[in-house]
């Protein structure tokens, strides 16, 4: 039964939305995976909007880093749990045993697929009344200057444009497991120079570790070198 806060109609679309990958026969068809990329993406415009009809006075990157600390995974996972949607997962056994009900990512990536869902049947608006609505905590909490001190990628995208005029880049290095366990691998570059490597569930979790380790690694080189006048130092060297 679809939980009654949930502005949903279609109970094959929830059992969709639900259905982890370890339980699907068909991984692509029958699996979460699909709506969950959709919902990612729905998410990112929503409070994107919000940000940018709610504070005109920022600039690109704050308002790059307030949404990046709303659309991650700690913020989702706690409201997927609000919603009880673990309730409502399905999962193998052997996934169940693991712990996967509760994990974080497996949390944030069943209320990504929700927000696909409710878009799929309602339409945009409908999604939107909907995440505002479960995000506002969040936004109220970021619009007041708040963001979250492990959103380690806005950190560094910060830092690297207020210092360098540099973007990172991210690329996935590595990609294996099972499909219902992947690992990614992803390293953060500056002009194709390597500054971080980070491993993670799923590529979201992988970049932001990726991001971690490229702020310690470009801090341990600044600390010897006492200056932030530019990214080419050996980044080989400054990881040992």
């Amino acid at each position: 039964m679809i939980p009654s806060i949930l502005p949903l109609k279609d109970e094959t679309l929830f059992r969709l939305a639900m259905r982890h990958s370890s339980a699907a026969r068909d991984v692509v068809r029958d699996s979460y995976e699909r709506l969950e990329f959709f919902g990612d993406s729905v998410l990112g415009i929503i409070v994107a909007q919000y940000l940018y009809e709610h504070h005109p006075d920022w600039d690109q990157g704050m308002m790059s880093k307030a949404r990046s600390s709303v659309v991650q995974e700690g913020p989702l996972a706690e409201v997927a749990l609000r919603l009880g949607l673990e309730s409502h997962l399905e999962l193998s056994q052997s996934e169940e045993n693991s712990g996967a009900r509760h994990r974080p990512a497996v949390l944030c990536d069943i209320f990504e697929a929700v927000v696909g869902a409710i878009y799929v049947e309602g339409g945009l608006e409908k999604a939107r009344w909907f995440v505002l609505e479960q995000l506002q905590p969040f936004l109220e909490q970021v619009s007041g200057g708040d963001v979250s001190p492990h959103d380690h990628k806005s950190r560094l995208q910060e830092f690297a444009q207020s210092m360098w005029r540099m973007t990172p880049q991210y690329r996935v290095a590595k990609e294996g497991g099972a499909s219902h366990e992947r690992r990614f691998t992803v390293e953060v570059l500056f002009d194709q120079e390597l500054f971080g490597e980070g491993v993670g569930r799923s590529k979201r979790e992988a970049e932001q570790a990726a991001a971690k380790d490229a702020l310690e690694t470009i801090d341990r080189a600044l600390q010897r070198k006492g200056e932030a006048t530019s990214p080419t130092f050996d980044s080989t060297k400054s990881r040992s």
